[in-house]
C-alpha cells in the first residue's frame, strides 16, 4: 500500500477514522495526517508516526491549515445528523478547503443508493456531498458503505431480551459489512484509487431480517422473531425511545430502502481492494457473542 502521496483522514478520532489510520500505518503507506477536533485523543497514533492536526468542521477557518500539504483526502461524513443542513454545510466547506489546499483526490464515505430529499436528511446529505465533490474538478472515489454489521451489537441485545426484532425492511435483504472491512477498503482506496468512481462496499451476501433473527436465536440460545412493521410504526417506536429526529428519519429511510431492494447489492469491492473476503454476519456475531447478551 506504499504511497508517495501525503494522505489525510478527517474524523480521525472516530471508530472508522482511527481504524483507517492504523491500517495505513501498518501498511507503511507513507506520510499520514489525521484531523480531529481534539488532537489529544490521538496521541497514541501520533506516537506511531501519524501527524495529528486540529480541524473543526463547525469552524471552516481551521480547515485550511489542517489540509495544507495533503495530496489525497478521505472525507468521513460527520456526526451532525440533524435536519438543519449543518452536516452538508460542513462537508461543502471541507471540499472547498481541500481543493484550495491542492488535494487532487477525495475519497468520500457515502451510503448505498444516495438520493436527494426535499429537506436535509442523512441520505440527502450523502447525495449532495457526492455532487459537490464531482463538481469540484478533482478525482474522487465514492465508497458507498452498506450498513455496518457492528450496529447489530446495539440492536440485537434488546431483540434477544424481548424475543422480537422490529424493522420496516419487510423481506428485503441487507449486505451487512463490518466497519473493519470498510476501514481497510477505505485505506486502500485512499492510497491507490485513481480516476472517478463510485463503489458499493458490501459484505459477502444479503440477509433478510428473518435471517438475522434466526442467527440471533442460534447464537443466543433464545427465540427471536422478526416482526415487519410499517415505516410510520418504526418512526413512532424510535421516537418514543428518545432517539434524535435526524437519526430517526435516517434509520427509517434506511429500512425503507432495504425493503425496496437497494441494500441487497453484493459486490467484490472489499476483496478487490484488500485481498481478503469480507467477514460474514454469522462469523462477526459469533466473535461478539458476549456483546449480544441482553442488557437488562
Amino acid at each position: 500500500m506504499t504511497s508517495d502521496s501525503t494522505l489525510l483522514v478527517t474524523g480521525a478520532s472516530g471508530h472508522l477514522g482511527r481504524q483507517v489510520i492504523e491500517a495505513l500505518l501498518a501498511a507503511g503507506a507513507g506520510k499520514v495526517i489525521g484531523t480531529t477536533r481534539d488532537p489529544a485523543k490521538l496521541a497514541d497514533l501520533a506516537a506511531k508516526g501519524a501527524e495529528i492536526r486540529h480541524a473543526d468542521f463547525d469552524e471552516p477557518g481551521t480547515l485550511a491549515n489542517a489540509f495544507v500539504g495533503a495530496d489525497r483526502m478521505l472525507l468521513i461524513s460527520t456526526d451532525a445528523l440533524g435536519t438543519d443542513g449543518r452536516r452538508l454545510a460542513q462537508h461543502r466547506a471541507a471540499i472547498q478547503a481541500a481543493v484550495a489546499a491542492g488535494v487532487n483526490h477525495i475519497v468520500y464515505l457515502s451510503a448505498p443508493a444516495p438520493y436527494p430529499t426535499p429537506e436535509p436528511s442523512l441520505i440527502g446529505d450523502h447525495y449532495w456531498t457526492e455532487q459537490a465533490i464531482a463538481a469540484s474538478g478533482v478525482d474522487f472515489t465514492f465508497l458507498r458503505d452498506h450498513l455496518y454489521t457492528d450496529l447489530l451489537v446495539y440492536s440485537l441485545p434488546h431483540a434477544i431480551e424481548t424475543g422480537t426484532l422490529y424493522t420496516a425492511t419487510g423481506t428485503g435483504g441487507r449486505s451487512y459489512v463490518t466497519r473493519e472491512d470498510c476501514a481497510r477498503t477505505a485505506a486502500a482506496a485512499l492510497a491507490k484509487a485513481t480516476g472517478k468512481s463510485a463503489l458499493d462496499v458490501t459484505g459477502p451476501a444479503p440477509l433478510t431480517q428473518d435471517e438475522v433473527a434466526a442467527l440471533a436465536s442460534e447464537i443466543s440460545g433464545r427465540p427471536v422473531k422478526h416482526v415487519a412493521v410499517p415505516a410510520e410504526g418504526l418512526r413512532q417506536g424510535l421516537t418514543a425511545a428518545g432517539l434524535p429526529a435526524g437519526l430517526v428519519e435516517g434509520l427509517v429511510a434506511f429500512d425503507v430502502a432495504a425493503a425496496e431492494g437497494f441494500h441487497a447489492i453484493t459486490t467484490t469491492v472489499v476483496k478487490d481492494w484488500t485481498g481478503q473476503e469480507p467477514q460474514s454476519v454469522r462469523d462477526f456475531l459469533l466473535e461478539n457473542r458476549a456483546a449480544l447478551a441482553p442488557k437488562g
